[in-house]
C-alpha cells in the first residue's frame, strides 16, 4: 500500500462541539486540556455547554507557517454543534475542510446549521460512499426496528459543501489531515455492529458499516494524533490502519468514540485496552459512544493516559 506522507505539525488543536457528557464544575485544566467556562463577558453563570447523544469536532493544526481549520462531525440535533461553537467562541467561518466519520444521523444531524454558521461555498468534504447508503437500521430487540435516516447527498452540496467521496486515504488542509478512507479490519475481536442491516431489493442484509472512518495528525516529534467518531471498524483497526498508511509507527493520542456499550461489545472491553496499552500512547480519550463501563474501565487501567471529555473543552497537543 502506498504511504502518505503526512506532514508534521507544530500543535493540533481538539475542541469538542458535541459529546454525550458534560459537567461543568470540571476544574481539571492544564495545558493539554482547557473546559469550556459556563459565564459569559461579565464573568456571570449565563452559559451552558449542551450534551447529547452525537459528536462533533472542529480540528485546528498549525506551523510555523500556517494554521488550518477543519470540522470532523457535526453532532445529532440541528443546532446543538451550532450552538456549543457559540458557548466555546469558536469561529465556524474559520472552517476550511470537512469530514465525516461514517452515515449515522448522531454525526451528521447539525450539518445545515453548521454549513450556514460556516457560511461558505466550496468547502471540501471528504466522506466514504458508504454514508450514502439507503435503508438502515438497527435491531435493538428482537422484532423492533430502529430506522436510519438517510444523508442527502444533494441537500448536503446545496450547503455549499463540495463533496469529495473516497475509500481511499484523502489529504485535507493541505495535507496537515489524512482522512483515513476505508479502514483495514485486521484484528480478531473488533466485528463490527451485529445489530445493524440495511435493506436492498426486499431482502435484509448485515451493515459492515464500512464507511466508518477517521482522522490522523502527523504532531512533530510525538507521532499520530488519531481522531474517531465511533469506530465501527475498530478502534485498534482504526489505528493501526492509521500507522499502516502513514508509515509512522509512534501514537501520541487517540480520541473519539470506540463503541464498547452494551452486550454485544462489553466482552471485547478488556481486549481492546490490552491492545490500547501496548500501542503505549501518550494519551486516551473516549468519547460518545464509548459507554460508562468502557470508560471507567479505560480510566482505571489507564490513569495516567485517560483524559475524559465534553462538549466546550479543547485538547492541545504540542510538539
Amino acid at each position: 500500500m502506498t504511504k502518505f506522507q503526512l506532514k508534521a505539525v507544530d500543535k493540533v488543536e481538539i475542541t469538542t462541539l458535541a459529546d454525550n457528557y458534560i459537567d461543568l464544575l470540571a476544574l481539571d485544566s492544564s495545558e493539554v486540556v482547557k473546559r469550556g467556562a459556563p459565564v459569559d463577558e461579565k464573568m456571570e453563570l449565563r452559559k451552558s455547554f449542551l450534551a447529547e447523544h452525537g459528536f462533533s469536532a472542529v480540528v485546528t493544526c498549525t506551523t510555523k507557517e500556517t494554521t488550518g481549520t477543519m470540522i470532523f462531525d457535526f453532532g445529532l440535533t440541528w443546532d446543538v454543534a451550532a450552538r456549543n461553537a457559540d458557548a466555546s467562541n469558536v469561529d465556524l467561518t474559520e472552517i476550511e475542510a470537512a469530514a465525516l466519520s461514517h452515515g449515522h444521523i448522531d454525526h451528521y444531524g447539525g450539518l445545515a446549521e453548521v454549513a450556514k454558521r460556516i457560511d461558505k461555498q466550496g468547502i471540501e468534504f471528504a466522506v466514504h460512499p458508504g454514508v450514502f447508503r439507503l435503508n438502515r437500521y438497527v435491531v435493538p430487540l428482537p422484532g423492533v426496528k430502529v430506522h436510519m435516516p438517510t444523508l442527502d447527498k444533494r441537500e448536503a452540496e446545496g450547503f455549499g459543501f463540495r463533496i469529495v467521496e473516497t475509500r481511499e486515504p484523502y489529504p485535507l488542509l493541505d495535507g496537515d489531515v489524512l482522512f483515513l478512507g476505508e479502514v483495514e479490519r485486521a484484528t480478531s475481536f473488533e466485528r463490527g455492529m451485529p445489530n445493524a442491516f440495511y435493506e436492498q431489493n426486499g431482502e435484509e442484509i448485515w451493515d459492515p458499516i464500512e464507511d466508518d472512518t477517521g482522522l490522523a495528525v502527523n504532531l512533530s516529534g510525538r507521532g499520530l494524533v488519531v481522531l474517531s467518531g465511533c469506530s465501527h471498524s475498530g478502534i485498534i483497526n482504526t489505528v493501526e490502519y492509521a500507522r499502516k498508511v502513514t508509515g509512522i509507527e509512534r501514537v501520541h493520542a487517540v480520541i473519539g468514540g470506540f463503541h464498547l456499550n452494551g452486550p454485544a461489545f462489553e466482552p471485547i472491553i478488556d481486549q481492546t485496552i490490552e491492545s490500547m496499552q501496548a500501542i503505549n500512547l501518550e494519551y486516551v480519550v473516549p468519547t460518545h459512544c464509548t459507554g460508562r463501563k468502557a470508560i471507567l474501565a479505560f480510566e482505571r487501567a489507564m490513569p495516567d493516559q485517560f483524559l475524559i471529555n465534553m462538549p466546550g473543552t479543547r485538547l492541545t497537543f504540542s510538539a
